[in-house]
């Protein structure tokens, strides 16, 4: 008789959860799939019905990290809000979650991003997909008359390099005390007011992403 969808879902959150405690004990590198199906009790061979791989593993880890950013993103894009407001709240949001995440258990937060860097292509779709949604936000602030005489991809990628203090995470855990939503206000406020083409200097286009 197969396994009820329900049993499976539970058996997996519980090998994720498990995944959470040994990459937090040994650092995302160190763990294997045979260490993880002996801290829950099972064999190598039962632990791949669920994860056929660490990568498969790490996707589904990385899909809980960002489930609850990737929700704020999509609600924003559609937002009835000022453009200046909705560009604001899109970086302030996640600022609020991976600060409590860090302060609820900041090597737990260091193992996830070693994570991330040991399974950069997993994720990878997920960073792709956030600046999709910035891009859209972006996009409608250039209707309204911001980022004069730039394009999309430009404006996209310096606004990337300008916020990396406030979204990616690996730099946020040096400058926690320092991404705060006061003065993540005045950073937006001076790319609106301020971002705009150098009509005697070409604008570069550097391919930067940004992680979570």
């Amino acid at each position: 008789m197969p396994r009820p969808e329900t049993d499976i879902a539970a058996t997996r959150s519980r090998i994720i959860a498990a995944a959470d405690q040994m990459i937090q004990e040994r650092g995302a590198i160190s763990f294997t799939m045979t260490d993880l199906a002996t801290a829950v009790g099972m064999s190598p061979s039962n632990l791949y019905r669920f994860f056929e791989s660490k990568d498969a593993l790490a996707e589904a880890m990385a899909g809980e990290w960002f489930a609850e950013l990737l929700i704020i993103m999509e609600d924003l894009v559609s937002a009835d809000m000022p453009v200046e407001e909705k560009l604001y709240q899109f970086f302030a949001k996640r600022v609020v979650i991976k600060r409590s995440r860090y302060e609820d258990d900041p090597e737990l937060f260091e193992s996830y991003m070693e994570l991330g860097d040991e399974h950069f292509e997993v994720i990878k779709g997920y960073v792709d997909l956030a600046d999709h949604y910035m891009a859209s936000i972006l996009a409608e602030a250039m209707e309204k008359g911001y980022f004069k005489g730039l394009e999309l991809d430009s404006v996209v990628s310096l606004v990337n390099t300008m916020m990396q203090p406030f979204c990616n995470p690996q730099l946020m855990m040096q400058m926690m005390h320092l991404a705060t939503e006061e003065r993540l206000r005045i950073v937006i406020n001076t790319i609106l007011s301020g971002l705009k083409a150098d009509e005697e200097q070409a604008i570069i286009k550097p391919e930067l992403h940004i992680a979570g």
